[in-house]
């Protein structure tokens, strides 16, 4: 019975220890992890700051943590300078077209690289995936001269319009997803008489959520950070975009490092409110798309 007794507290101290080692293990990755998120969180806090500073207190030597008088007006100062709300409505425009031309597109293309057996897809695909090694400065002169043919230059057309014929990392993306959804739902659908479009729509795109996240965050924070694109293709300044907005404000008022930051700040902070509500979909699509290669 002393015998049993012992073995049972051995087991449990020993239980505990590797409940103390699993836990020390976490609060030690938690930490480090924590570390790191502080280190790339300094350069957002430090614009937001900056934002709230004055002039002469950005470049203080030692600097200052937080503003002394924390000046709010720097941004409605920045409203009063640059047509900000048109270069808001602009980008919010060209993000939403743009961001729905990829879902429509890139959702009906992966779905048919993945889901349908045709002659050729798996050579088609490979060929889809060789543009990615075109980079834009290579297509960027024939589009040019192609939308000036068409009289689309000085307008949001030739940000928006190419959108909708696909792009080669979206499909990718959401092909990989497709892979993990099991064939047998789609027989089943088949069975009960769905055509391809109904299957498409009622049975897979339900579960398609978390790499639809994925690629609506991708497309929103390239669209909205677009630079090249607008400069080549807008001309007018109510047509401007905030990334040119904001470019043509330090242009304009570079000496002016406090309403550049609140400008600045403005421009991002957008990007990462979406980020931080979207961030586990966002996650849990770029996990699952490794899944199947």
């Amino acid at each position: 019975m002393n015998s049993t007794s012992t073995v049972v507290v051995t087991r449990r101290s020993k239980s505990l220890a590797d409940r103390g080692r699993e836990l020390l293990g976490r609060f030690g990755v938690h930490l480090f992890l924590a570390g790191f998120g502080i280190i790339f969180a300094l350069p957002l806090y430090w614009l937001f700051m900056s934002s709230l500073k004055e002039q002469s207190e950005i470049f203080k030597v030692p600097p200052d943590l937080w503003p002394v008088n924390p000046r709010w007006m720097n941004f409605p100062d920045v409203l009063e300078v640059i047509p900000f709300w048109t270069y808001l409505g602009n980008s919010f425009a060209l993000v939403v077209w743009s961001t729905i031309g990829a879902l429509i597109s890139n959702t009906f293309i992966a779905y048919g690289f993945a889901r349908l057996n045709w002659p050729y897809r798996d050579q088609v695909f490979i060929l889809v995936l060789a543009t990615m090694m075109l980079p834009f400065q290579v297509r960027m002169i024939p589009m040019y001269i192609a939308f000036h043919q068409i009289g689309w230059l000085n307008t949001l057309l030739p940000l928006i319009v190419p959108s909708f014929f696909g792009n080669a990392f979206y499909i990718f993306l959401l092909r990989q997803f497709y892979r993990t959804i099991p064939m047998d739902l789609s027989d089943a659908a088949r069975v009960d008489g769905a055509n391809e479009l109904q299957i498409f729509w009622s049975v897979v795109l339900p579960l398609m959520k978390p790499a639809i996240t994925t690629l609506v965050l991708f497309e929103v924070i390239f669209t909205w950070n677009d630079f090249i694109g607008p400069l080549i293709y807008l001309r007018d300044n109510d047509r401007y975009t905030l990334s040119i907005g904001l470019r043509t404000f330090f242009t304009l008022y570079g000496a002016r490092w406090d309403l550049l930051m609140a400008c600045s700040t403005m421009f991002t902070l957008p990007m990462v409110i979406m980020f931080f509500f979207g961030q586990r979909r966002f996650i849990e699509g770029i996990t699952l798309t490794g899944i199947k290669g």
